[in-house]
């Protein structure tokens, strides 16, 4: 199977390696290659975080509040409920594309499990999954730090964690 290698690099000097599945999850692998190309997610933070089940970013960026980052394409939803199989099960270290309601809402948000979220199988697009323990171990830390809420958003993360960008390894 082929595997695409990809990075978070934080601001705090933290990272979070990821491998990523084409053949099982195609639209939201090149969906999320594309973004990490462009430099979308340099900058933005994990404005998402819950202990015992995960941590999400790629949607805002922080200045003394969330700033929404620009618009991106939606792209279709690939998970069960919306005709399409994924083998992926939402574990710990699993990487998913976070949405709305909306079947066909998600673009650029995504998130990773720090516990069991089998869950969401069959309702949110799994495209890979952190590479190592240690990366693993970086998302459950961010998903324990204290939070605060703001302008209807919950589970902010006091300090943001900014990500100072996204890589692609390997194709």
């Amino acid at each position: 199977m082929q595997i695409i290698k990809a990075e978070i690099e934080f601001e705090a000097g933290r990272t979070i390696r990821l491998d990523l599945y084409p053949e099982l999850a195609p639209i939201s692998v090149a969906n999320f290659v594309k973004l990490a190309e462009e430099g979308y997610y340099d900058g933005l933070v994990f404005h998402r975080v819950i202990a015992g089940f995960m941590v999400q970013g790629g949607g805002f960026s922080y200045d003394k509040g969330l700033i929404p980052a620009r618009k991106t394409a939606s792209i279709k939803g690939e998970f069960l409920s919306n005709g399409i199989a994924n083998a992926i099960s939402h574990e710990p270290g699993v990487v998913s594309m976070a949405r709305t309601a909306v079947k066909d809402s998600a673009s650029s948000q995504f998130f990773i499990c720090v516990a069991d979220c089998r869950f969401l199988d069959g309702e949110y697009a799994a495209f890979g999954r952190v590479s190592d323990e240690a990366s693993l171990n970086t998302a459950i830390a961010l998903s324990k730090v204290s939070t605060h809420s703001e302008n209807g958003f919950d589970d902010i993360p006091d300090v943001p964690a900014v990500i100072r960008t996204v890589r692609i390894i390997s194709k």
